[in-house]
């Protein structure tokens, strides 16, 4: 069984590794991945070995929480609770700062609190002001002491380890001022440590509000559904919750609503806006027998519909869970990062000690010493190493969906933009999927009339090519005659008999085979097209036929020149004739195809690529291309296929727009160069700021980073980070 879990207690990426940890080493455990970005937890788990509540018990155990859901809202966000304790420490640190080193930029003091004067008032001031900050900062220090006992360190670990040496060494500068040393009122530390506290609330304000951005597409997409839903009970329209809607019932959408849930028209006529679960921006035309979905919007019409699919069945529900699995997936380049955060923590604790313990035996001043301790441990937070990857892919999912492309997760982000082959199904794929008459091409008799008798002839029969005859004269506004005597030779033809004419209907092979000779010019001029003749004989006699073809869709040659301009290799796989294949490929512009092939075939022709060191990307809509979609490194579904097609995949373009597939090979590029963007940022930032910590720089120019600096750059290091991946939103 697989289950998402919200988690609470989490402040940095090495608390998400400690909860991965320890999970995997539970029996029953199959995976574990924790998303620090979005604060989530994606367990797959044997149902038989361990339970839901044993999971809990687990996580709880190690300081963490995956909190039961609730339908009450928190009293306060952690947003507004970092807020507040931005704004309580603030309050009380500005002044701090002003009474310990104004005086050294010629800021007056009252006498009372004079540093010359007044020594030890001065120290009680100052260590009265920076009660609250640590107070307020608690949180810190709680999870830093828990995860430093619990021999898993992490970035509050440095803090509380950086800052409580500042106090402690603080309080005892103040306890030899009292008695009556007063040259340790130079030696204070309790801005650096105020300020540090301050300046972290800080980052993690920015940081949770940055990251609330890159998580919103999941609250879009939840607000999309409306709450109540209008229900028809013999005759009675009645409110009801949305939830308690069922299957079969009859559901009435006015004009400006929202769709409840999926299902079908019964009455009424209106157009939709699709563009939150699609993209497209044109509103949809929607009648008696159409499809709807649930959460999108209802235009000027009345609907009456019949709900189709209901809760976690529906559209938007399932895209909503295709979204919180991407984001919960990690990509390969994610394993990386939190595997270096797993030892980076230790490996800092390791060179703060060393760097001090250098300074010491050089005969530093004990002062000097802490500085050095104090600034190394604070500017080597490994935050923005772990938002680094989590926050990009968040936000590059969240953009794929409010362009219509569902990325499975962020290996498949990740993985797309290594793609140098494009397979194409034809039919649904390529075209549009059903038979359409793509011309009329009558022989002694008026085009109007042919097409009267080969409609009248088809009026009874349920072949494809058929119902294509019937929609063309339906749509010309040709009325059909009544046939007599009729007979279906299945997959060959059909007979009748209409104002005493014999009609003969279908394949050329069908006319002859009464007897009857064919326009053979006629016949090859429709074939080499890529369309199948449909051919009429009255009375013994050759009447013409019409071209019934499935046609190419609008947009498939702009998308296959995308691709190619994308330096891709296209190949079309199709079980149609080489004939029809060659002609719907050349007007595609796409010049590798294999035609005449079965379902098992084209998962061999993909193997066959993929061999030749290949990376394959399949892209299809129907049953049959399943098992293809699966041999690819990249199954692409087309939101209009079936489930199966759609379950199989890796991507689901939820608009069937195949200049979709571009985009979604575009956005893979992106996020990964943005990762490693952030990557870089986040291990060169710490390369360069911890020596110039340790004091390399001192010696020659006289160099040494303040705590309280080096606090100010851990925190814009992350925020820095975090900006960067919401560029990809634009």
């Amino acid at each position: 069984m697989k289950q998402i879990f919200p988690v609470a207690g989490m402040t940095c990426s090495a608390c998400a590794a400690r909860i991965e940890r320890k999970l995997r080493k539970q029996s029953g455990i199959l995976t574990a991945d924790v998303n620090f970005a979005i604060e989530q937890l994606t367990v797959e788990y044997d149902e038989q070995a361990i339970t839901e509540a044993q999971i809990r018990e687990c996580v709880e155990k190690i300081g963490y929480q995956l909190p039961l859901p609730t339908t009450e809202k928190p009293k306060l966000t952690m947003h507004q609770k970092l807020l507040y304790r931005l704004i309580g420490s603030l309050c009380f640190a500005v002044p701090l700062l002003l009474i310990s080193m104004g005086h050294m930029v010629g800021l007056p003091l009252p006498r009372a609190v004079s540093p010359d004067v007044h020594p030890l008032a001065f120290s009680l001031l100052q260590f009265f002001l920076t009660i609250p900050p640590v107070v307020l900062g608690f949180p810190f220090y709680r999870a830093g002491i828990r995860n430093l006992l619990g021999r898993s360190p992490n970035m509050d670990s440095l803090i509380a380890v950086g800052t409580l040496s500042a106090l402690i060494y603080s309080l005892y500068a103040v306890i030899r001022i009292a008695g009556g040393q007063t040259e340790y009122v130079h030696s204070l530390y309790f801005e650096s440590a105020a300020m540090i506290l301050t300046l972290i609330t800080l980052g993690k304000l920015l940081e949770s509000k940055a990251k609330s951005k890159s998580a919103e597409a999941i609250k879009a997409l939840s607000s999309l559904a409306p709450k109540l839903a209008s229900v028809l009970d013999h005759g009675t329209e009645i409110q009801m919750k949305l939830e308690m809607v069922r299957v079969g019932m009859i559901l009435l959408v006015r004009p400006g609503e929202k769709i409840p849930t999926d299902g079908v028209v019964l009455e009424g006529s209106s157009s939709c806006d699709e563009s939150m679960l699609t993209g497209e921006s044109l509103p949809v035309d929607k009648q008696e027998g159409d499809s709807v979905t649930g959460g999108t919007l209802n235009g000027m019409g009345m609907l009456k519909i019949r709900a189709e699919k209901v809760g976690a069945d529906t559209a938007l529900a399932r895209m909503i869970q295709m979204v919180e699995e991407a984001q919960g997936r990690k990509a390969p380049i994610s394993r990386l990062a939190d595997q270096v955060a797993a030892y980076f923590v230790p490996t800092v604790i390791v060179l703060a000690l060393l760097g001090a313990g250098i300074w010491a035996i050089s005969g530093a001043s004990v002062q000097f010493v802490l500085q050095i301790f104090i600034s190394v441990m604070v500017i080597a937070c490994p935050c923005a190493l772990g938002l680094a990857t989590p926050t990009a892919i968040v936000t590059a999912t969240g953009k794929g969906a409010s362009m219509g492309i569902l990325f499975r997760g962020g290996d498949t982000l990740e993985q797309a933009r290594r793609v140098d082959t494009i397979v194409l199904d034809k039919t649904g794929t390529l075209t549009e999927g059903t038979p359409s008459v793509v011309g009329v091409y009558p022989k002694n008799m008026d085009a109007r009339l042919l097409m009267q008798l080969l409609a009248s002839a088809e009026a009874a029969s349920e072949h494809p090519l058929a119902k294509a005859i019937r929609s063309y004269a339906e749509e010309q506004e040709i009325s059909f005659a009544e046939c007599t005597d009729f007979r279906a030779d299945t997959g060959f033809g059909v007979s009748c008999s209409t104002d005493g004419k014999k009609l003969l209907v279908g394949s050329p092979r069908y006319l002859l085979s009464h007897g009857i000779a064919v326009d053979e010019t006629l016949v090859t001029e429709i074939t080499s097209a890529g369309a199948t003749p449909v051919l009429l004989a009255a009375d013994g006699a050759f009447c013409g036929g019409a071209a019934v073809a499935d046609t190419l869709r609008a947009e498939a040659v702009e998308a296959v020149r995308a691709l190619r301009e994308q330096g891709l290799n296209v190949v079309m796989l199709t079980g149609d004739h080489h004939q029809t294949a060659a002609a719907i490929a050349k007007k595609a512009g796409i010049d590798t195809f294999v035609a005449e092939v079965l379902p098992s075939g084209k998962t061999e022709e993909i193997a066959r690529l993929q061999s030749e060191g290949r990376c394959v990307m399949m892209v299809g809509d129907g049953m049959n291309d399943a098992p293809a979609l699966v041999q690819a490194d990249i199954g692409t579904a087309m939101g209009s296929g079936t489930d199966v097609a759609m379950e199989s995949a890796d991507i689901v373009l939820m608009r069937s727009d195949l200049r979709l597939l571009a985009d979604a090979l575009d956005l893979s590029k992106r996020t990964v160069r943005n990762i490693k963007e952030n990557l870089f940022w986040a291990f060169g930032y710490n390369c360069l700021g911890i020596p110039i910590a340790m004091g390399a720089l001192y010696p020659a120019f006289g160099i040494l980073l303040n705590p309280m600096i080096g606090a100010a750059c851990m925190s814009f290091s992350s925020v820095s980070v975090l900006l960067n991946a919401l560029r990809l939103r634009r």
